[in-house]
């Protein structure tokens, strides 16, 4: 378990996350500490917004919009790049718990001042479309830096994520790379990528007894059998989101309340946060249970690392490559047999603990096209899936359950309409996937023009409304969109929008 930060643990942090001195509970622990806890602590008595406001600086958001009369939304998305880079700090300083960085990098925007992970891959999809691979280097750098220091890549870099990691893309950043500069320029980063596989299959020695094992972010299913699930290696309530977690499980019994905490961070790690494809039947967040599932998104990504690593270790001459292609067959087939529901033409979560696919219809299952894992007439299947039942006016919707949870009918997210779009194509889906992709930059240009900002997700059911649900408002800004749109834009529109 890696140490937390000391400015977000102790009585102030809580006093100040429960008081609700700040509408949004991400705001506090990204604040900068102007003077040594040991002071600080002296002044604790002082009215609390106050002692607040007096003692660190809050977090300074640039303007996101860079709206100029007849500009394009190409040319919008190319110049807010620049607004959205940051410079590189070597270091962290003992005050503030952004992780420093070497390299330039890009963050999302709105109230996400540092980077994300899975949201970079999204973003470099874009900045490559945009002519700016260098900024897709330094990412890359950033990430394998990050690696060497911690053995993964956490889910942003604040020291407050370092419990948790985000869905691995970052063999896709190294496919992006490969793709365009040739397996020259990835050949540094391999090293990087072996770590981080070797942190998602860390377990502890076990052997299977008819019955699974789970072990931190491993469930181990059968004799030689392991398979993927979210985690966090911290079981309180998210520094992040401290007010929100602590309410929510305010009610529950003592002795739940650290798994709820860790299905909370779980759900975090896995980006979909929050949404029923994590909830019981029916029921609210209160019964969140992340950890019990195990994802067919994140296992897919982690096939797609180890089939990436058996071929680029071929590449190298390098033995264990074998082992690496080995592994990738091996979860392929279990994820056939577990996850894949032929009459429904689709692939959904396997619940480990009752020894069952979920029932939850998700995009999610749109993975296992971009990642290879289909076979024989599963694309073909899939294709008609995701007409009948996930076509929506504005794009592709996350979930077929409405609910009061972002990661939810009626809202769509651009990293979503990449990976189904992409997935189509790459399984001669041309026309499905040129229509989603037309129709989720018809929204976005429509929201564009009515207030010059992309968004971080749009109500893709209802193209008259913008989106909602979750914990905090809509966000402006924002990385993947602009990544996923330009891209859309290049390939769909010939670059013209």
């Amino acid at each position: 378990m890696k140490d937390k930060h000391p400015q977000t643990t102790g009585a102030l942090f809580q006093a100040v996350q429960l008081a609700r001195v700040f509408a949004d509970s991400k705001t506090f622990p990204d604040c900068v500490a102007r003077e040594s806890s040991a002071v600080i602590e002296q002044h604790f008595r002082e009215t609390l917004d106050a002692f607040v406001r007096a003692h660190f600086d809050l977090p300074r958001d640039p303007p996101s919009s860079v709206l100029a009369p007849a500009m394009t939304l190409a040319e919008h998305i190319d110049r807010l790049w620049t607004v959205l880079t940051r410079p590189p700090s070597a270091t962290s300083a003992a005050n503030d718990t952004l992780i420093g960085l070497p390299h330039d990098y890009v963050v999302p925007g709105g109230r996400f001042r540092e980077i994300f992970y899975w949201d970079s891959y999204f973003t470099s999809v874009g900045l490559i479309t945009s002519g700016r691979l260098d900024l897709v280097v330094s990412m890359i750098r950033n990430f394998a830096s990050l690696i060497d220091r911690f053995g993964f890549v956490p889910n942003g870099n604040r020291a407050y994520f370092l419990g948790r990691s985000q869905p691995p893309t970052f063999g896709l950043m190294l496919e992006l790379l490969e793709q365009e500069a040739g397996f020259e320029a990835i050949r540094p980063f391999l090293a990087s990528l072996e770590a981080e596989h070797k942190f998602w299959m860390s377990r502890e020695p076990a052997t299977y007894d008819g019955f699974p094992i789970a072990d931190r972010r491993t469930v181990l299913l059968g004799p030689d059998l392991v398979l993927n699930r979210y985690w966090d290696d911290h079981d309180g309530p998210r520094e992040e989101s401290f007010a929100e977690d602590v309410e929510l499980v305010e009610h529950a019994a003592e002795d739940r309340r650290c798994e709820l905490f860790r299905n909370l961070r779980a759900g975090a790690e896995s980006g979909w946060d929050f949404s029923s494809r994590w909830l019981a039947a029916g029921q609210g967040l209160e019964s969140i249970r992340t950890t019990e599932l195990i994802p067919i998104d994140l296992n897919c990504l982690l096939y797609r690392m180890e089939v990436q690593l058996g071929r680029w270790l071929a590449m190298e001459g390098e033995t264990r490559a074998e082992a690496y292609a080995e592994a990738a067959a091996r979860r392929k087939a279990a994820l056939n047999s577990l996850c894949w529901s032929d009459g429904d033409g689709w692939w959904f979560d396997y619940d480990w603990k009752a020894g069952r696919r979920r029932e939850s219809w998700t995009l999610a299952g749109s993975f296992p096209l971009h990642a290879g894992v289909v076979e024989g007439g599963q694309a073909d299947a899939m294709a008609a899936t995701i007409e009948r039942r996930f076509l929506q006016p504005g794009g592709v919707v996350t979930t077929l359950t409405p609910s009061s949870e972002q990661w939810d009918w009626p809202n769509g997210w651009a990293p979503l309409q990449w990976m189904v779009v992409s997935g189509l194509l790459d399984h001669g889906h041309e026309r499905l996937a040129g229509e989603i992709a037309e129709r989720f930059l018809a929204l976005a240009e429509r929201v564009y023009q009515r207030t010059g900002k992309l968004m971080e997700k749009y109500d893709v059911c209802d193209m008259s409304l913008d989106a909602g649900g979750g914990e905090y408002p809509v966000q402006d800004g924002f990385g993947w969109t602009n990544g996923v749109v330009r891209a859309f834009v290049e390939r769909f529109r010939g670059g013209v929008a």
